[in-house]
């Protein structure tokens, strides 16, 4: 897969992001739903990539600066037909290696506690994070669940 930075102006990116939205909007309440927009993407916090293969978009993945050591993940999206072929491991191995290579020591993450959002759990476990308190500023919601990890 070819990872490519921002094109936070691409049709297929854009589709992908809103897609992604509507699901939060779809299975979170308004308060509950953090998922940032293109707007939000194009902050300077913020670095975010996409993956391709053949020309198609497969996935999706950005860092939000918090501090100069400490970022959060987020849009981790993958194509709804590139499911199970290993995108969002993928996207997340490429983030944390820029993380590391950056010299930043913290990334977190918020992402839903039901059951929509388990498969996004299990990945995180799988790469080493666990689950910690707010961050940022984020405050405790039981649609809520926060991890962690540090190098």
């Amino acid at each position: 897969m070819e990872i490519k930075i921002g094109l936070l102006d691409n049709p297929q990116v854009i589709n992908l992001l809103q897609e992604h939205l509507a699901d939060m909007n779809a299975t979170s309440p308004p308060e509950s739903v953090h998922a940032l927009d293109v707007s939000a993407l194009q902050d300077e916090r913020v670095t975010f990539w996409s993956g391709w293969k053949d020309g198609k978009l497969m996935g999706c993945a950005a860092i939000k600066r918090i501090d100069v050591h400490h970022v959060e993940i987020k849009s981790m999206r993958t194509a709804s037909d590139a499911r199970n072929q290993g995108v969002a491991s993928f996207m997340l191995q490429f983030a944390l290696d820029f993380v590391r290579q950056e010299g930043i020591q913290q990334v977190s993450l918020e992402t839903g506690s039901m059951a929509f959002f388990a498969p996004a759990r299990a990945l995180y476990e799988k790469f080493g994070f666990r689950y910690c308190g707010p961050f940022a500023d984020y405050q405790p919601d039981p649609n809520s669940q926060f991890m962690t990890l540090t190098f």
